[in-house]
């Protein structure tokens, strides 16, 4: 999108936060910028690329102010919005673009894609998102939580892995309890499941149960994690004083002898 005025906003994704697996458009525009913009957590994680930048933190549950603030400044000056993860997947593309649409404003905009949660959290355990899959936020803050379930009754009913983000937190402790018995009312008892907290980040930790070991004890869980839940055809690799991880076939096994 094209403007006549000499600003541009740029709207990145960050990934899971470690500068080596942003990519390279990101850090560039990121160097460019004269203003960064973000919220605190995740503008903490990219500092060694700020440097002297003049930086507006901004908390969560401020994602309108913080949008309507960057397009704003967007107007005059080269201004880089940070999004945890992929900007346009439960990040901060869409609130941006929405006022842009509907201010009619003339700000020039690019958005630069990140690596989502749930391809990053796959990646440590194996390869359970190899074909089709779901993703469903369990935070009830811009989404009835009629709305999740009817959504989380659809997506286990397909037979594909299901990720669950925002899956718990101090406010909304009850949600990943109510998603885990829907679980269960469509996927085997042993479905493997795969909980990665700070996924590539400091505090990284990676646990494994069959569902319904889950539904009995989530405690581990928290904001910080991504729920991996498997599908039909997802097994654990390795044995059960050993799991290494988990990979849903994709169906070579059928076509090919291998």
């Amino acid at each position: 999108m094209q403007s006549l005025n000499k600003g541009k906003l740029f709207i990145i994704g960050i990934g899971p936060g470690d500068t080596d697996f942003m990519i390279k458009r990101a850090s560039d525009a990121i160097m460019e910028s004269e203003i960064i913009i973000g919220n605190d957590f995740y503008l903490d994680l990219i500092k060694p690329l700020i440097g002297d930048k003049e930086v507006i933190y901004s908390s969560m549950g401020k994602e309108v102010e913080r949008a309507r603030r960057c397009i704003e400044l967007a107007e005059t000056k080269k201004v880089a919005m940070i999004s945890g993860g992929d900007p346009g997947i439960y990040g901060m593309a869409g609130i941006v673009i929405e006022i842009i649409k509907r201010d009619n404003s003339g700000v020039e905009y690019e958005v630069i894609p990140g690596v989502t949660a749930a391809t990053a959290a796959a990646s440590k355990t194996g390869s359970p998102l190899s074909g089709d899959y779901a993703t469903v936020s369990l935070s009830d803050l811009l989404t009835p939580i009629e709305i999740i379930e009817k959504r989380l009754d659809l997506a286990f009913q397909m037979g594909v892995p299901v990720v669950l983000y925002n899956p718990k937190s101090n406010g909304r402790p009850h949600n990943l309890a109510i998603a885990l018995e829907k679980a269960l009312k469509y996927k085997n008892k042993d479905t493997p499941v795969a909980v990665v907290k700070n996924s590539h980040r400091s505090g990284e930790e990676i646990r494994y149960y069959k569902l319904s070991e889950l539904f009995e004890d989530d405690e581990f869980v928290d904001m910080r994690s991504v729920v991996i839940i498997g599908g039909e055809e997802s097994e654990f690799i390795g044995d059960d004083e050993n799991i290494r991880g988990i990979v849903t076939p994709r169906g070579y096994d059928r076509k090919y002898v291998y």
